[in-house]
């Protein structure tokens, strides 16, 4: 096993229980949808924790791996006792 391949086992869970913010958004350089997501929070007055992937490639594994969802941005809402996969832009558009 490689050493960091442990990395991308738990890490978002990890970073979704220890956000103190409504949504926890991971996201990529040069992303018109993760910028669109966090104009659309921003519109709403809610807070957001982002994770860029392309700084943590390891975590895009642990995201694809939880939900199938292989573009970004991937997002969850965190105001409720248990994480929820919003989706991209356009779910958290609908979802809001």
């Amino acid at each position: 096993m490689k050493v960091g391949h442990s990395l991308w086992i738990m890490p978002v869970n990890r970073l979704l229980k220890r956000s103190k913010k409504d949504f926890v958004m991971f996201t990529s350089n040069w992303c018109p949808y993760c910028t669109k997501a966090k104009n659309l929070l921003g519109a709403k007055k809610l807070s957001f924790e982002e994770h860029n992937l392309g700084n943590h490639p390891n975590l895009q594994m642990a995201v694809v791996q939880m939900t199938g969802h292989r573009t970004v941005p991937a997002i969850w809402d965190i105001r409720g006792d248990e994480p929820v996969f919003v989706g991209g832009a356009d779910q958290l558009q609908a979802y809001l």
